[in-house]
């Protein structure tokens, strides 16, 4: 198939032996200027060195922005307050940070007057349709190229050859068994002795959370203050998206918060094992269910649990920029306005508990809900409530009966 004439491309770049690689591929199978762009998410030492080796490998620039507090305030917070969990247990953590990264990536093109965009996706996974919707939301005119659908390269053997054939820069650290993705809300973990399920992780491979059996002995309690489902302090001290976070993800990472094995569903067909920690973010999931249980009446919680899941396999999906997301996105905000309050969590061995919360905006009434003796609520009301309820129950059974001088078996 013939190429497509490309002459200046913008490329997703995190600085490892891949995405160095594709820089140099770039160049020579399309003679085109490449621009890298690395979105600071909360990488950490990741980034360092970056600059020095973009330029080194063959882009004419790179940008390296930090994009933490967007990442937070406009994907991250919204799909907590919708309550999106993926396959019930997954928090989304590389779901939603593609799409932001998608985002400055098509930005930076309008500006540099670039054709085309690139990633570094395998054909396998997830991350390649969400950073392309994205591309096709946003500015479908760029072409968008993924040398790993195109290229000879089939191994890290094969990309170390390359690179060194060119004198490209690439670390010589120990490779790690696992494939990583690291930013501000959690780190995955996938591959090497992962791919069998029934192999339990081994203890060194985890990152953010220490191991529950060696958390301290003694509890750690917690309050969260949400306004309008929105965390905005911890402890009575208000708090930026970002200081929040990782304030979070420390005290959870001490106490072994966070950790979760599952097997889940790619949207390309294929079945894969990830190994999640994320700490701040379930204190905050945990935190923010139980304020909603003050004010949600249980008709609107149980309809916006429905939403909650149609919201993750949007954002799972990569169909972040759609009007379905948008749409749910309004519904949620109308069903949050009333989510202000705190929440008191207790850290212990592993377990994130809650055990406390209140809000200005609470239904909760101890006067209706007290087992004692009340003068609002009349107990034999009940008796005409249940009739009416079980009024088609009634008839089916009646129904069933042996009609008259019907013989029984």
């Amino acid at each position: 198939m013939q190429k497509p004439k490309v002459n200046k491309c913008v490329l997703a770049y995190s600085g490892g032996l891949d995405t160095s690689a594709i820089v140099a591929w770039l160049r020579e199978n399309y003679g085109c200027e490449v621009i890298c762009v690395t979105a600071d998410l909360g990488q950490k030492e990741e980034l360092s060195g970056l600059e020095e080796k973009a330029l080194r490998s063959g882009a004419s620039k790179i940008y390296i922005e930090d994009l933490r507090q967007e990442f937070l305030e406009e994907y991250v917070f919204p799909t907590l307050k919708a309550g999106a969990i993926y396959e019930r247990e997954y928090l989304l953590g590389t779901s939603f940070a593609r799409p932001v990264i998608a985002k400055r990536m098509v930005e930076i093109a309008r500006a540099e007057g670039a054709d085309a965009v690139a990633h570094g996706c395998t054909g396998k996974g997830n991350d390649q349709v969400r950073f392309e919707l994205t591309f096709k939301a946003l500015n479908p005119r760029l072409t968008v190229i993924a040398p790993w659908r195109e290229w000879e390269i089939r191994s890290r053997e094969d990309a170390i050859a390359y690179c060194t054939a060119r004198n490209i820069p690439i670390s010589q650290s120990k490779r790690s068994i696992y494939s990583r993705d690291r930013n501000i809300w959690h780190i995955s973990h996938e591959g090497g002795i992962l791919e069998d399920p029934w192999q339990e992780p081994e203890e060194e491979m985890y990152t953010l959370t220490v191991a529950p059996e060696q958390a301290p002995d003694t509890p750690e309690y917690l309050d969260v203050a949400f306004e309008s489902g929105v965390p905005v302090a911890l402890n009575g001290e208000r708090l930026g998206a970002v200081a929040l976070v990782e304030r979070l993800n420390e005290l959870g990472g001490r106490h072994g918060i966070g950790r979760v094995d599952m097997v889940e569903n790619r949207l390309v067909g294929i079945k894969s094992r990830g190994i999640y920690e994320t700490p701040g973010g379930t204190i905050l999931y945990r935190a923010l269910s139980g304020l909603e249980q003050l004010m949600l009446d249980g008709e609107t919680m149980h309809y916006k649990d429905l939403m909650a899941q149609k919201y993750a396999e949007m954002v799972y999906y990569g169909r972040w920029f759609t009007p379905l997301r948008e749409a749910l996105d309004a519904a949620m905000n109308v069903l949050a306005e009333p989510v202000t309050g705190i929440t008191r969590v207790k850290l212990f061995k592993g377990h994130c508990t809650l055990v406390g919360r209140q809000s200005p905006n609470s239904l909760y009434r101890e006067d209706f809900a007290t087992f004692g003796e009340d003068s609002v609520y009349d107990q034999s009301d009940a008796e005409g409530f249940i009739n009416l309820y079980g009024l088609s129950m009634k008839v089916r059974a009646l129904a069933r009966e042996p009609k008259a001088g019907q013989e029984t078996a």
